[in-house]
């Protein structure tokens, strides 16, 4: 990898326009500063947003783009100032890497709501360098943004923990509900949806899958356990259902209407957003206001819950449902999970896929 006094070539797989291809893609990473750490990418996640990303979705991609933002790796390298991190640790990187410190959300330790929040990728450090992310052979990280994979988690499941895991184990510890009895909905069964039906049950809620068809049906209640499963194209059903919820945490990532899943709620009960859409959402407001309803937002997570969530998914024996896959099929993943043609989250196996010996441009 080099010295601390020298800037690193590594190659990842980028996009290079608005179609999303990816393609083997070399650049340099900056110095090792001294609070950095160098990680040799393991694994990372494919998530939605990788799609938003890559294909302009949101208006506002730069090229070339490495995505991914579920990184698994092993640290090579630590900046003099380290104190958390030393060679050889199995460490996690999730959807950012800077902020301001200094703002109310930094000061609160809830970074990820910093105005001034570095992506992973698709943004640009303070100094202008680009970021990229983790379809790469490396990455270089502030240490305020690695957090350590604890022991009994295998690196490939730890990866979409960075992300989906930790986007649903937020809300519910945010919002007050992680105490058992309450009755959940979780809307969407991907990969954030299928880790909030693990993570919901193991607080000892009562879960129910809200899906448009029937399809999902005995995946959502005999392979993750849901406890009901709900067609919302089904009138009758959904009738029967109302005010039946605490809180139902929306993944889905296109646009939809609110008012069937509102009325799902019961008295207080919170519609918790986590789809990224980029057109506007309605509703007509007796919906809320009826029921004393909140329709609200959240956001991945903070670093300190990340721990929390590894840590609590050791705890609980909890696993994402992964399908593993090389490097030289990520296009074909991306091409799939758009299809919502996987269960439920693709994992690259980087550090298996010999990128460095993939001819880049």
């Amino acid at each position: 990898m080099g010295s601390l006094a020298t800037e690193k070539t590594v190659t990842g797989w980028a996009a290079r326009d608005a179609t999303g291809h990816l393609s083997p893609y070399n650049y340099t990473i900056r110095k090792t500063g001294p609070e950095d750490v160098v990680v040799k990418v393991l694994y990372c996640g494919i998530c939605h947003t990788d799609i938003h990303q890559a294909k302009n979705h949101l208006g506002a991609s730069k090229y070339p783009m490495v995505p991914g933002h579920e990184v698994v790796g092993e640290v090579v390298e630590v900046g003099p100032e380290v104190t958390k991190y030393r060679a050889g640790d199995v460490v996690g990187v999730g959807v950012i890497v800077g902020c301001c410190r200094e703002c109310h959300p930094c000061k609160a330790n809830v970074e990820q709501y910093c105005n001034k929040r570095i992506w992973s990728y698709n943004d640009v450090y303070t100094d202008g360098r680009p970021t990229q992310g983790g379809f790469a052979s490396a990455i270089i990280v502030d240490q305020k943004f690695v957090v350590k994979i604890p022991a009994g988690l295998a690196p490939e499941q730890a990866a979409p923990l960075l992300c989906a895991g930790v986007t649903v184990y937020s809300p519910l510890k945010h919002f007050g509900l992680m105490s058992p009895g309450l009755r959940g909905g979780i809307l969407g069964l991907g990969g954030v949806g299928h880790m909030g039906v693990k993570v919901a049950k193991s607080m000892g809620h009562h879960v129910t899958v809200i899906s448009s068809s029937g399809k999902k049906r005995a995946e959502a209640m005999d392979d993750l356990g849901a406890d009901a499963y709900l067609v919302s194209s089904d009138a009758a059903e959904m009738a029967a259902a109302a005010d039946s919820l605490d809180y139902i945490i929306d993944t889905v990532p296109v646009h939809h209407p609110l008012e069937p899943y509102l009325a799902l709620l019961k008295l207080d009960g919170k519609l918790i957003l986590m789809g990224v859409i980029n057109q506007p959402l309605s509703f007509i407001s007796p919906m809320v206001m009826l029921g004393r309803k909140s329709i609200t937002g959240s956001f991945i997570g903070s670093m300190a819950e990340t721990e929390e969530v590894l840590q609590f998914c050791v705890d609980k024996g909890l696993t994402s449902q992964i399908e593993v896959v090389k490097m030289d099929y990520v296009n074909q993943a991306l091409e799939r999970l758009e299809r919502n043609d996987v269960r439920y989250r693709f994992v690259v196996d980087v550090a298996g896929s010999n990128i460095d010996d993939a001819p880049a441009a």
